[in-house]
């Protein structure tokens, strides 16, 4: 029986590919983590297309369940139906939630402070911080019922106070300050909630490369570990250790996967 599977929901899931095949996006690569271990996976996105390719792939590749959703958190529009729709029809179709990743954010990078308008400052909050706290908000009590787990994802670029990233970066501060309130909150529901700031070879970095060769040099820097890290194997799958009995003491903390750049105190 398919509901006899864990369920996780990734927002922003949709299938980006490098040009060697590999998972192109940190989303997508998360989703065939869980499904590589069995999961079943709800993915949603803007782009109907890369969500169907994301179950098409994923399921001939790894023989569970995926849900496609089309579901976008932007100002003006009624977003707590929007997600409510997403766990309706999460529950539908696997009578369960075990996890939520919050993975879905749009920004205008390399745009000031002093430059950035209204409306890409709440294009940054609306698909990052408040999609995150509608997404936790709907999925808490099935979350109750499993006492399942919550990733959710900040940035370096917010940690470090990056030039071009306002909009971004009060975005991902927000999400880990609403992350922290939870994991308190939610401890006595069994329910552990954790932050996760990325750096990973992605499709976006792929063509970034190969556009502008003269500022990727300048701009984009070699982690310590020498290597940039791998949207499934580096990232997707310590999310699905975090939502991991063993780790289900750990909570409200914020994880940097950066390789050895992004050291804190």
């Amino acid at each position: 029986m398919e509901n006899e599977r864990k369920t996780v929901i990734v927002t922003g899931g949709g299938c980006v590919l490098l040009s060697d095949g590999r998972p192109g996006a940190i989303g997508y690569g998360i989703a065939c983590a869980f499904a590589q271990e069995g999961w079943n996976v709800v993915v949603t996105g803007r782009n109907v297309n890369k969500l169907t390719e994301a179950k098409k792939n994923i399921e001939e590749k790894y023989g569970v369940c995926v849900l496609p959703v089309q579901a976008d958190v932007e100002a003006g529009k009624d977003n707590a139906a929007t997600v409510q729709h997403v766990i309706d029809e999460t529950i539908r179709e696997f009578g369960r939630i075990d996890g939520l990743v919050n993975c879905a954010q749009a920004s205008a990078s390399g745009v000031s402070l002093e430059d950035q308008t209204l409306e890409q400052f709440d294009l940054a909050i609306y698909s990052g911080l408040y999609a995150t706290y509608f997404y936790m908000k709907a999925a808490y009590p099935y979350l109750k019922e499993t006492k399942g787990s919550i990733v959710n994802f900040g940035s370096g670029a917010a940690l470090f106070g990056n030039p071009g990233q306002c909009g971004y970066a009060a975005a991902k501060e927000g999400i880990r300050g609403l992350s922290r309130v939870a994991a308190t909150e939610w401890a006595k529901d069994g329910i552990n909630v954790n932050i996760i700031c990325p750096l990973a070879w992605t499709g976006q970095l792929e063509k970034f490369k190969e556009q502008y060769p003269q500022a990727y040099e300048k701009n984009v820097h070699m982690p310590p570990m020498g290597y940039f890290g791998d949207p499934m194997n580096d990232i997707g799958k310590a999310c699905v250790t975090l939502m991991s009995p063993s780790l289900k003491y750990m909570t409200g903390e914020t994880i940097t996967l950066e390789g050895g750049l992004g050291q804190r105190p």
